[in-house]
């Protein structure tokens, strides 16, 4: 049986046995140190590609970060929000992942490991949220086995990104970012680090995939990883072959416990720049926008008439919301934000969370066969909320149609209202029945379900949705874009009549 875990900081009760040390992680670079790179390697490896230069330059500057926290924090019957998330990707994909046993706590606090790197002369240090959340009490150790207390300066738990800092008396050694969007498949990658307390330990490998998303946050990006990491390895830095930093360790995927070679880093372009947000303000306003989106796909594209997928297509506006203000409509596809492209619905989360609350921006939106611009003015994310959230592959799954594409249509009569309990105000035809081998079948389309629109044109009954789907046909497109609402969700599912 498996398990989905971050790099946990490594715990055990005060007054038991606890093992010391920083916890293994990718080793940090000393930005202060001038290396120079040879010819035939591209980095700073040594002759016969050695890591040696690059350990020994990066080493000092990764830390050990020890907190104290209340035992229920770290309870092993107790799992954080992004554990979860973590445990709920894996399981998604037909792997059951067990639930530790509960255990009885000795004692009222507790003490854990991770791993940190040190990115400024003054003592900045970086690490992921998760290592210093719910701690009473914060120290580092440094690579030269000193000990000093660390001031919180700001967390981000979307990211899973936490800055400290610590007042050494004097310059202390640095890591320097790198750029994570040149990394490619194969690309060697190093981590330094205390796996489980034993000591400095470094360990190399290579990128394993790029863009994985566990489905934890907007900002899910993960760089996957071989280099053997363990527990205590959170918040370390995961280093290229020129010694800097292209990513924070934050997760493995273990069978046992242990590594198998599957880990997941925050990659340092997305880190630096909240980082930074950090350290100037303590904390980020992530941006809201208040749309439901969703992929489009070749059939969605076909239908309203774009010669390439791509875009984030909107499935629902939520009243009240900066998106509403602005004028978005569902049947929008999002192709543009303040000037970057958006090719998916993750594009347009990242976008949108990365801007500041109030932050005026221009959106591009294709609509009824033409680029339109929108400027909107973005909203504060409070808890809960997304500024731009994926509908979920069930309701991706829901299409209709009508006798031409495999299905019955009926009027919403009050009975029909009364029995599907469906409001007053909603408008359309329902769905009676659906032939399994036709292409509304094929798209998810189920009996009950209402067709609230097609191609964008609002429909009241049965007789509007053949219209509709009969214009579709004669302008040439290849298949229909139907809204369909299904136990109060809305989403577009596009339906090519080549399979009707």
């Amino acid at each position: 049986m498996s398990h989905i875990l971050r790099q946990h900081r490594t715990a055990a009760l005060v007054g038991a046995a606890i093992i010391a040390g920083a916890a293994c992680l990718p080793f940090a670079i000393n930005s202060s140190t001038a290396l120079a790179a040879p010819s035939d390697t591209g980095g700073i490896l040594a002759a016969g590609g050695s890591f040696a230069a690059i350990v020994e330059a990066d080493k000092p500057a990764v830390v050990t970060i020890t907190t104290t926290m209340r035992t229920t924090d770290v309870s092993a019957d107790q799992q954080s929000p992004m554990d979860e998330q973590f445990r709920q990707f894996f399981e998604d994909q037909g792997i059951p992942l067990p639930r530790r046993a509960p255990h009885n706590q000795p004692s009222q606090h507790a003490m854990a490991l991770g791993s940190g790197f040190i990115i400024s002369p003054d003592g900045v240090i970086v690490t992921n949220n998760h290592v210093i959340d719910n701690a009473l009490d914060i120290k580092v150790t440094l690579d030269d086995g000193t000990e000093l207390p660390a001031k919180l300066i700001g967390t981000d738990p979307k990211s899973d990104v936490a800055v400290l800092k610590i007042a050494a008396g004097k310059p202390v050694q640095t890591i320097a970012w790198g750029d994570s969007d040149r990394l490619k498949l194969g690309d060697q990658i190093l981590a330094i680090g205390n796996p489980f307390g034993i000591g400095t330990t470094v360990t190399a490998g290579i990128v394993s995939a790029r863009g994985r998303d566990l489905h934890s946050g907007p900002y899910d990006d993960f760089i996957q990883i071989d280099a053997p990491i363990n527990h205590g390895n959170s918040g370390g830095p995961l280093v290229d072959r020129d010694g800097k930093v292209v990513g924070i360790n934050t997760a493995i995927y273990s069978p046992n416990g242990g590594s198998v070679g599957v880990g997941f880093a925050i990659p340092s372009d997305e880190a630096k720049a909240v980082v930074a947000k950090l350290e100037k303000n303590g904390s980020i306003d992530h941006g809201y926008l208040g749309v439901q989106i969703q992929p489009v796909t070749k059939d969605v594209a076909d239908a309203v008439g774009l010669d390439k997928t791509g875009g984030a297509l909107v499935a629902a506006v939520s009243a009240d919301t900066p998106a509403a203000e602005a004028g978005l409509k569902p049947g929008d596809i999002v192709t543009s934000v303040g000037g970057e492209a958006v090719k998916t619905p993750k594009d347009l989360s990242r976008l949108v969370a990365d801007l500041s609350p109030g932050t005026r921006e221009s959106l591009v939106v294709w609509r009824d066969g033409k680029t339109i611009d929108l400027n909107v003015t973005v909203g504060a994310n409070a808890d809960g909320q997304k500024q731009a959230a994926a509908t979920s592959p069930e309701a991706q799954g829901q299409a209709s149609g009508q006798p031409s594409l495999g299905i019955g249509l009926a009027d919403l009569t009050p009975e029909v209202r009364q029995q599907l309990d469906l409001p007053r105000s909603l408008s359309g035809a329902v769905v009676a029945s659906v032939k399994p081998d036709k292409s509304a079948a094929a798209a998810g389309i189920q009996s009950g379900d209402v067709i609230v629109s097609v191609n964008d044109r609002p429909v009241h009954n049965p007789r509007d949705v053949k219209a509709a789907i009969a214009e579709a046909g004669k302008a040439g497109r290849k298949s229909v874009l139907l809204l369909v609402e299904r136990d109060g969700n809305k989403t577009f599912v596009a339906v090519p009549f080549a399979a009707a």
